[in-house]
């Protein structure tokens, strides 16, 4: 049978799989015109205009890649709170799931000559509804291309565990794809990788190199990661920042550490703090027309800001978020916090297929599919 699909899982969680899909999508679709996408089980969901829901993902691709396919067919079944626990106690018919799953796949895939599966974590993760990656791709005959994160032993351990679930229901790997891999181990994991995975003989397929600003938060993941929405400034909520600064220093000394694109993180009851940052704001803003200096706030405390200070942030036009939590607090909960890629975030969608499209071997790729069309 000849395969017109495969499906992308990873070894983990926040390896980048979604990021390898977009730019393998992209890269499919110069090659072959038309490229399907399906995300077949999914968990983080949303609510489409026509009130049904549907994973983030799919939003994501029909939106960007202007993809024909209806939400609904390109995300046919979703694991919503509660539902492992129906499905235990057997208020959920598994036959019915694997129907609208394998009916959705060969509708999308009908009129392609690819298109990719993409799988929810690690090959694992469905197993207690038995709707895991690997028995999804076994179920659709896809072969399995594993994202790993760019290591070597922790890496390739991290492979051996899903490759012996793809075994396990007779699935193949075609290949690996490394992903954040450090510049300066670049040559090193290219070539013990390689030596690496001969065993199996599934070839190495990308080593994508670490991104630091597909990992930048922007005011909109802020507000999704407390839970608050912006005060002011919500036309940039889509923000970049390269700096983010928690200031408990003396306003002297803050004065001198004020640079573009810059995230600040201060109570709200230090109004010296903001109200320096707002003079330098309007002083560049005179100095220099055209030019954004491109600051945020987060301010913290248990009292939210004066509204006579909002009203002057808002003037700014400065995106900021009030979080009644400490400084210390909201900055740890950033720096664990793991950044999505979003459907109106055009940049970072673009870099995401450039960085994936420059370092996948997408000869490689095709090749190692064919070869499991013929087995």
């Amino acid at each position: 049978m000849k395969t017109r699909g495969f499906y992308v899982a990873a070894t983990g969680q926040n390896v980048g799989k979604t990021t390898s899909c977009l730019g393998l999508v992209s890269g499919l679709k110069k090659r072959f015109g038309s490229v399907g996408y399906i995300k077949p089980v999914g968990q983080e969901h949303t609510e489409t205009e026509a009130g049904s829901r549907v994973d983030k993902d799919v939003v994501l691709f029909q939106s960007h890649f202007n993809l024909l396919d209806d939400l609904e067919t390109m995300s046919p079944v979703l694991f919503p709170r509660g539902f492992t626990r129906d499905y235990l106690d057997g208020k959920v018919d598994h036959r019915e799931l694997t129907e609208r799953i394998r009916s959705a796949f060969e509708k999308v895939a009908a009129s392609r000559r690819l298109t990719v599966v993409e799988g929810t974590g690690h090959t694992g993760v469905g197993s207690i509804v038995d709707l895991n990656n690997a028995q999804v791709a076994s179920l659709l005959r896809c072969p399995v291309v594993l994202v790993a994160s760019g290591g070597l032993g922790s890496s390739f351990d991290e492979l051996a565990l899903n490759y012996a679930q793809c075994e396990k229901y007779g699935v193949r790997v075609a290949g690996v794809i490394l992903n954040r891999v450090l510049d300066d181990k670049r040559a090193m994991i290219l070539e013990y990788m390689e030596k690496a995975l001969k065993r199996w003989d599934v070839p190495l397929l990308g080593c994508i190199p670490y991104d630091a600003f597909l990992s930048t938060p922007t005011m909109g993941d802020f507000e999704q990661l407390f839970e608050t929405p912006l005060l002011t400034g919500s036309e940039r909520a889509l923000c970049h920042f390269h700096h983010i600064r928690l200031v408990a220093s003396p306003v002297e000394m803050y004065r001198t550490l004020i640079v573009p694109n810059q995230l600040l993180i201060t109570p709200a009851s230090r109004e010296e703090i903001i109200l320096a940052t707002l003079t330098r704001y309007w002083d560049e803003k005179i100095a220099n027309p055209g030019k954004e200096l491109g600051l945020g706030m987060i301010l913290t405390g248990k009292h939210p800001p004066k509204e006579t200070i909002v009203d002057q942030i808002r003037r700014a036009g400065i995106p900021m978020i009030y979080v009644p939590l400490s400084s210390f607090i909201a900055m740890k909960m950033i720096n664990t916090y793991t950044t999505k890629i979003r459907k109106n975030d055009l940049p970072k969608i673009e870099e995401a297929v450039r960085i994936v499209e420059e370092h996948v071997d997408f000869d490689r790729l095709i090749a190692a599919i064919e070869v499991q069309e013929r087995r």
